[in-house]
């Protein structure tokens, strides 16, 4: 039985407040803290006499985040944030056709596609959801990609990726995982997902600047990356300056230049917490408190503007609606504790190191507030 009080333990910022803020970033744990750390501490000391080192590391990271997502580790490169991933996974679909996607969006999966000319047709969502049959009355001759996020942003929407992607015929399916990686199970085999990219700052706890972008095998064979560096050649350490002989079995030719080491070392212990719990575990976990979180809102008189009539299309992110939400984000964190402010009112995020004691607090302060 997974004792939670010894994960929350992993997270520093558990001591001092309530942090319900994981869809906007997650807190760095103290493992992948040490990560990093260590990089720099190496570093300090000894310069750069563990280069080969770092990269057999760097492998072995490579290989665990595979894992997480069922990805083969030549499906993986490591990027810097999801808009990097966004364009790389664009370099390697341009050409293929009309893109879908949803108004829900969060901007990185629609306009870096319409910043090369494609045209990205939002299918309009209902009550907050966006409906699989929608996006197949979108689909025609022209289109050619589906692009769109697991769980959406704006208000907490879950897709079934696994119906989307039996759906989605010959198409593409492009998913913005940066708010469901580290929270939810994502088996890209099973969902039929062609390409997929995803911060580490946000639910797998690793911090900014860490990240990575999978690219299937298929997607990788019938796609050239438009830019490229010293270490995305076959024999880079040849340093060979009068040709070109591009790495072509792994989505590691995108990474360019030297690694950022500190970022990948501080995802690897990132993921290897997950894995430690287990994603079902901590799928499951991250879900429980959120069911609680919105029972004790509702009982509270708050309204929930999440889509959570199904319980497939919950996520561990919640909208509660709130005039001034400003002003109310401001008073919670006077009383410590700390959500997201957003136009309709506050984002509360419930993931595996939060403890029902976190929402007593937030619905403590957000009862106060109702007196000011």
């Amino acid at each position: 039985m997974i004792n939670w009080a010894d994960i929350r333990q992993q997270f520093l910022v558990t001591e001092t407040v309530s942090y319900l803020n994981s869809a906007a970033a997650g807190p760095v744990s103290r493992s992948a803290c040490r990560a990093a750390s260590n990089y720099y501490e190496t570093m300090m000391a000894d310069g750069d006499v563990h280069w080969t080192r770092w990269l057999a590391e760097r492998e072995a990271v490579r290989k665990r985040v595979a894992a997480l997502i069922n990805a083969e580790p030549d499906e993986i490169a490591f990027t810097t944030n999801t808009s990097s991933g966004m364009n790389v996974i664009i370099d390697a679909l341009e050409g293929s056709g009309k893109v879908i996607s949803c108004d829900l969006e969060f901007p990185v999966t629609t306009i870096p596609w319409m910043h090369r000319g494609i045209e990205v047709q939002l299918v309009k969502s209902v009550n907050g959801e966006l409906r699989i049959d929608d996006v197949r009355q979108a689909m025609n001759d022209a289109t050619g990609v589906i692009s769109v996020s697991h769980v959406q942003f704006s208000n907490g929407f879950r897709i079934d990726l696994e119906e989307l992607g039996a759906a989605k015929g010959n198409l593409a399916l492009v998913v913005n995982a940066s708010q469901s990686a580290g929270a939810f199970e994502i088996d890209v085999k099973r969902m039929r997902i062609d390409a997929l990219c995803t911060t580490g700052h946000k639910w797998l706890c690793a911090g900014y600047g860490s990240g990575f972008v999978y690219l299937s095998r298929d997607l990788q064979e019938r796609s050239r990356p438009r830019n490229i560096g010293w270490l995305s050649v076959i024999e880079p350490f040849a340093m060979r300056n009068d040709t070109i002989n591009l790495r072509n079995d792994a989505a590691a030719r995108v990474e360019l230049g030297c690694p950022t080491f500190a970022g990948i070392f501080s995802l690897g212990a990132a993921v290897d917490l997950l894995a430690g719990v287990g994603m079902p575990e901590v799928q499951s976990r991250a879900l429980e408190l959120n069911k609680v979180l919105t029972a004790r809102l509702e009982e509270a008189g708050w309204k929930v503007v999440s889509p959570i009539r199904n319980e497939k299309m919950r996520s561990a992110e919640t909208l509660v609606a709130m005039e001034s939400p400003k002003r109310v984000v401001v008073q919670l964190l006077r009383r410590n504790v700390i959500v997201t402010e957003k136009p309709e009112g506050i984002r509360v995020a419930t993931h595996f190191f939060n403890n029902e004691d976190d929402i007593d607090s937030l619905i403590e302060a957000l009862n106060e507030t109702r007196n000011l």
